[in-house]
């Protein structure tokens, strides 16, 4: 059979179901956590540290910058080589650290201060343009941006997800995270976006494993390709 396109829609009613189900296990949606920054330039730094690292690294990293320079104006002007160190525990620094001056720049020029709380006011369309716009800031960090930090409406994938959307069988091995997050957006009601999002991810770290996943305790067991098609190792 032929493999379908990432453009295909997975059933809006399966995915309904196993968001329910996901519900009853971690209860998100209807006590989600408080992520959301004041300013939301704090929660575009702290995602663009989380790259190709865990959270507890990216916390460190963040705690450690802030220490050392507790104003983004005090970042925007301190040497690379200072941010570099403050950072090094998140991984790549020689890479975020030039990305985190670049962004400040740009930050500032477009608003005459180190703050985002513009974007709003300037509806998602333009804040996610904007951000787009920003050196090293892709799908995932844009969408955890909107959603968590400027109060838009975003499904970020990240790896979690990404591993569990294929394996529940609503993309295959091809997809991008990006075109997975564009498909959930489609399908999955726009005020159950924050809360399915983290149920999603703490499935993903607590039963849906990258190596070992516990289907023998997943509550979505019987909805899942990798377990009806005798994927399960």
């Amino acid at each position: 059979m032929k493999e379908k396109a990432c453009k295909s829609l997975p059933n809006s009613f399966h995915v309904a179901k196993v968001l329910d189900r996901l519900e009853l296990c971690w209860n998100m949606e209807k006590n989600p956590p408080d992520l959301r920054h004041e300013e939301p330039l704090d929660g575009l730094i702290l995602t663009l540290l989380s790259q190709n690292t865990n959270d507890r690294n990216r916390d460190r990293a963040y705690e450690s910058l802030r220490q050392l320079y507790p104003t983004w104006e005090e970042v925007a002007q301190a040497d690379t080589e200072r941010i570099k160190e403050a950072i090094r525990v998140a991984g790549l620094s020689d890479i975020k650290s030039k990305r985190i001056k670049e962004i400040l720049v740009a930050v500032q020029d477009a608003f005459g201060s180190y703050s985002i709380k513009e974007l709003r006011k300037r509806g998602r369309e333009q804040a996610r343009a904007f951000l787009f716009k920003l050196p090293g800031v892709g799908a995932k960090t844009v969408a955890c941006v909107l959603l968590f930090d400027l109060g838009y409406p975003a499904f970020p994938v990240d790896t979690h997800i990404h591993r569990f959307s294929k394996r529940i069988g609503w993309a295959h091995d091809r997809c991008k995270p990006e075109e997975i997050e564009g498909m959930l957006e489609q399908v999955v009601p726009e005020e159950r976006y924050l809360g399915g999002h983290i149920n999603i991810i703490t499935h993903g770290r607590n039963i849906c494993l990258a190596r070992q996943p516990r289907c023998d305790k997943c509550s979505v067991n019987d909805l899942c390709a990798f377990v009806i098609n005798g994927e399960v190792q």
